[in-house]
């Protein structure tokens, strides 16, 4: 079983059981966590449920383990013959979830 979820402006493919690092959820280590916006779910025997955008009534139920911090990217801004350089440092704040399990309606 699995499903294909919306969460920060991205889609992840998750079943129940994976861990894996999302966008910045409110939240602190233990807390529940549903995520409504399931475009699609495919069961143990196989079917398929498409939603048109979202399956109502759908949700994956995750536990946040922790707020972590991605990996540092470097911003090099530069302009030839004029002596212009910049340099800036980001670093993107993630949540990491297990996804505990998945809840959809029957067709």
């Amino acid at each position: 079983m699995y499903a294909v979820m919306e969460t920060g402006g991205r889609q992840y493919r998750v079943s129940p059981g994976q861990e894996l690092l999302v966008e910045k959820l409110p939240g602190t280590t233990g807390d529940e966590f549903k995520v409504e916006q399931v475009l699609m779910v495919v069961d143990e025997a196989g079917q398929t449920l498409v939603g048109r955008p979202y399956i109502d009534g759908a949700r994956a139920i995750a536990t946040v383990l922790g707020q972590e911090r991605g990996p540092k990217i470097l911003v090099f801004k530069y302009k030839a013959k004029s002596n212009y350089r910049r340099r800036k440092g980001h670093r993107q704040d993630l949540t990491r979830i297990r996804v505990e399990r998945i809840e959809f309606p029957s067709a």
